[in-house]
């Protein structure tokens, strides 16, 4: 189940950033796009020549609320995670409707991004709240290697 919602964003987030005017090429290319990034999700991210990529301005607000609301979550010991995980994905999905990237840097931030979807996707299938916790830890340093490779 988890693959498939993973596949499904990627599609998702590959059609947003697909400029293709032609329907049938648009489809072709990002399967063949998803089918490639979803290969290179287990590859660790590499920086830009020494340096963070640089993300467009019109997504980083969406990776910022995600950490937000995890942090605040913490700090206030709030225990609805299953809200939580809702309020997560809607930022991912609007994250992924934002993509405006191409490139190196968009392929990178896809490394980071597959993971961090199937870690929301956990969160939100999760039945125990103790290993509830565990995967916000997860959240946690899921945001701070984004931080780590990306500006």
């Amino acid at each position: 189940m988890k693959n498939v919602f993973v596949l499904g964003m990627s599609v998702m987030l590959l059609w947003s950033c697909n400029n293709s005017t032609e329907k049938s090429t648009e489809k072709q290319e990002t399967e063949n796009h998803a089918e490639h990034q979803h290969e290179e999700s287990s590859e660790a991210i590499e920086l830009n020549n020494g340096e963070k990529w640089l993300v467009n301005e019109e997504m980083k607000p969406f990776v910022v609320k995600g950490e937000e609301l995890v942090n605040s979550y913490i700090q206030n010991n709030q225990t609805d995670y299953k809200a939580l995980s809702q309020q997560l994905k809607e930022q991912n999905d609007q994250l992924i409707k934002s993509c405006t990237m191409d490139g190196k840097s968009h392929d990178e931030l896809h490394k980071w991004l597959h993971p961090h979807l199937e870690i929301v996707k956990s969160l939100e299938d999760e039945a125990d709240a103790t290993k509830a916790n565990e995967i916000l830890l997860q959240l946690q340093q899921s945001y701070q290697q984004y931080h780590q490779y990306f500006n």
